[in-house]
């Protein structure tokens, strides 16, 4: 057990959980409800990670405010309803429970920094029973939207830590480029909504495959002063 506290930072959507395909059939709901020329799925999953009303503002370039408001209003209607059905389905990827396990035996403190709401970060920690994982809970209703910095160094500052000792963990390019600006290390995962070269270009120290991949990785990470 190390003499010192380490931080890992994760980001939800597309690093812990696959939601993909509720947010972009919620965003794509939201647009026809609003008779606005719905954007792809890819270009969808590329914006995973923002805030939602950044989000929309990328999606839906030059559309007036109010209909902004709108949109916004719907999509998180529309998830609501999604994760009401019982059918809801927004899986942890592989391997997760027993990273977490596996990092807080090794000594490493948890914490949370997400472009979702409170709301909706708060349901998936009690649909997957994440209850005390985290001594930081960050979103964007919280804090300015990723890459903004803010977030993270809310939750460094949270865990009592040192932006040196702490790590964030994403899959986009936003996480890396806010662990970067925040003053601490970035590795990307693989298997979420960003590709590898676009982790790298962003700071990455490097992108690890799959969940037992990173725990070795983290294990390794820092060296205390002697």
């Amino acid at each position: 057990m190390p003499s010192f506290t380490r931080l890992a930072v994760f980001d939800v959507d597309g690093t812990l959980i696959d939601s993909q395909h509720n947010i972009v059939a919620s965003m794509i709901g939201a647009c026809e409800r609003n008779a606005v020329a719905a954007p792809s799925a890819d270009e969808i999953r590329r914006i995973i990670g923002l805030s939602l009303h950044e989000a929309v503002m990328r999606l839906l370039p030059g559309v007036e405010d109010g209909l902004i408001l709108r949109v916004i209003e719907d999509y998180k209607n529309g998830f609501a309803e999604l994760r009401a059905r019982p059918d809801h389905h927004e899986p942890l990827f592989p391997g997760v429970m027993e990273a977490l396990d596996a990092l807080e035996a090794d000594g490493w403190v948890l914490a949370v920094a997400t472009g979702k709401s409170r709301r909706g970060l708060l349901a998936m920690i009690d649909r997957h029973g994440l209850h005390g994982r985290f001594v930081s809970l960050q979103t964007a209703d919280d804090n300015p939207g990723k890459p903004d910095p803010a977030m993270l160094r809310r939750a460094i500052a949270e865990a009592g830590v040192r932006a040196e000792e702490s790590v964030m963990i994403g899959d986009t390019s936003y996480d890396m480029q806010m662990g970067r600006s925040a003053g601490a290390r970035a590795i990307g995962v693989g298997w979420g909504y960003h590709a590898t070269e676009e982790l790298v270009a962003s700071g990455a120290d490097l992108v690890v495959e799959t969940y037992p991949q990173l725990v070795g990785v983290l294990s390794g990470l820092f060296v205390q002063a002697q």
